[in-house]
């Protein structure tokens, strides 16, 4: 039987739904396969499992015909083949729970595939933004706080700028496109920021002379 553990979110991201002023603009997730080389660092558990497989061979070409040693690497490419299906499969996991969301006034972060929780962070508690891409579009948009906003590191990676712990920035980690994506956050909190508030006060009472 089919089950969502998601629908109880009356917005698809979002724990509540949203104000009649406010909007969604993107919606996006992580790219699985992107996730599992940049987060979960799949091209150093190949790389080191090749360098253990050419050591092997070449140890046991010393003894035995070269033949015979190419087959003792066999376990050298076994084992980094489950790894990486099972760095793939969490990365994948982690991808398919996660939803990133921009709207006219935040940035969301619908983020854990065993423990769910959403991270907002309003436009006004953005100081910088950087996008790193790649060739293939691909890429990351990480988010600088200001001084007296702070996340956990630990409680929102792999959803965090790689190495910055202190303070840590949450970002939209290898997603799709990601220069518009980046655009459209730049636009909407230019626009964001840059809006003026205007505070109703009641008005003082007047002064009324005496007869």
């Amino acid at each position: 039987m089919h089950h969502d553990d998601f629908k109880f979110e009356p917005v698809h991201g979002l724990p509540e739904a949203l104000p009649a002023d406010e909007y969604i603009l993107w919606q996006g997730a992580p790219d699985p396969l992107r996730l599992a080389i940049e987060a979960w660092k799949m091209r150093w558990i190949i790389g080191y499992f090749a360098f253990l497989a050419f050591w092997r061979v070449g140890v046991s070409a010393a003894t035995v015909p070269f033949t015979e040693a190419l087959s003792h690497a066999l376990p050298f490419v076994i084992l980094p083949a489950i790894a990486c299906a099972i760095v793939y499969i969490m990365a994948t996991v982690q991808a398919r729970s996660t939803v990133y969301t921009l709207t006219n006034k935040r940035a969301a972060m619908r983020i854990g595939a065993a423990l769910t929780m959403t991270l907002n962070l309003p436009y006004v508690c953005i100081g910088n933004a950087a996008v790193k891409t790649r060739k293939n579009g691909n890429g990351t948009l990480s988010f600088e706080l200001i001084d007296d906003t702070r996340v956990s590191y630990l409680m929102t990676w792999p959803h965090t700028r790689p190495w910055a712990f202190a303070p840590a920035q949450p970002s939209f980690r290898c997603i799709k496109d990601a220069a518009s994506v980046a655009q459209i956050f730049a636009e909407a909190a230019e626009t964001r920021v840059h809006t003026p508030r205007i505070e109703k006060r009641n008005p003082a009472p007047s002064a009324v002379a005496a007869e």
